[in-house]
């Protein structure tokens, strides 16, 4: 499936800020299950990008601009081909030691609700781990309702829990939560998934999780529809939660008013079977959340 993507992001100030510093995890890496086939970032005003690798292999772009004026948009668009794995995750650059995913963070430290649903999880499917995450994932799914404006970039796996509402990001960090309790080592993506028949300016930026399998490897699994990864998913960055693998973060110095649209687009060109497809265009909103 080829995948044309364009993310949008603009800053718009009531007064201008002295200097702006982002963080970009705006590229993708090609790997058995996805091959970058274009890509490029663009930023407004006078802003030359930095490319380097963080210590998840992510690849990461950094701009400084001073006196940015009261606007400053950051583009990136590309293409990208996907390969159906049934979720399964290869030639990925890896970094760090497995192990490190079973590192829990303030976002997704377990809690008394969360050890038992991840214990429940185990008692329905049996010791097989991949029996154990497929059961984790649903269970999540399940208990909690997919809801906009009730959490924040700095709401927990337990908080959003116990509230039984949330968007993906909320969704994902409960998964690794749990999945990490049970011994499986997990960590968070951030990326695109396309959505058939979804009008194209309706697709938003996505998360997800990937779990380590003995034997499989990397598994992705996506709590927000109760399912596995697809050929419909395109991974920009990984990390232990959003706070690693968020695509922007930055910060600014001096100004007022700070204000962040978002906008995403999402084209299926070529669909699985190589025939051209028809795009369809229309207003914004999703059943997604944007990262913040």
């Amino acid at each position: 499936m080829r995948l044309s993507i364009c993310h949008e992001t603009d800053y718009r100030y009531d007064e201008a800020p002295n200097s702006v510093i982002e963080l970009l995890r705006l590229t993708p890496a090609s790997t058995a299950n996805q091959t970058v086939r274009s890509w490029r970032i663009d930023v407004s005003g006078d802003a030359a990008l930095r490319r380097s690798e963080d210590a998840f292999g992510n690849l990461v772009h950094t701009f400084s601009v001073l006196s940015p004026g009261e606007n400053l948009t950051i583009t990136a668009t590309g293409t990208v081909d996907t390969e159906p794995t049934n979720g399964v995750v290869t030639g990925t650059p890896e970094r760090l030691p497995v192990g490190v995913y079973l590192r829990n963070t303030p976002l997704t430290e377990p809690d008394d609700a969360i050890r038992d649903l991840a214990a429940a999880a185990r008692a329905k499917s049996g010791g097989a781990p991949l029996d154990r995450a497929h059961a984790i994932n649903t269970m999540v799914f399940e208990s909690m309702t997919y809801e906009t404006g009730r959490t924040t970039a700095a709401t927990t796996a337990s908080a959003a829990l116990e509230s039984g509402l949330g968007v993906c990001q909320d969704l994902t960090h409960i998964l690794i939560a749990a999945a990490r309790v049970d011994g499986l080592p997990a960590r968070y993506v951030s990326g695109y998934q396309y959505v058939e028949g979804r009008p194209r300016a309706m697709h938003e930026s996505h998360a997800w999780a990937e779990i380590h399998l003995p034997d499989l490897g990397w598994v992705s699994f996506d709590p927000t529809v109760g399912m596995c990864g697809t050929d419909h998913y395109v991974r920009l960055a990984v990390g232990l939660d959003t706070m690693s693998a968020s695509p922007l973060r930055g910060a600014i110095y001096g100004g007022l008013g700070e204000v962040l649209d978002v906008t995403v687009t999402v084209d299926c060109v070529f669909g699985p079977s190589g025939r051209q497809r028809q795009t369809q265009s229309g207003p914004g909103g999703s059943q997604s959340q944007s990262m913040d």
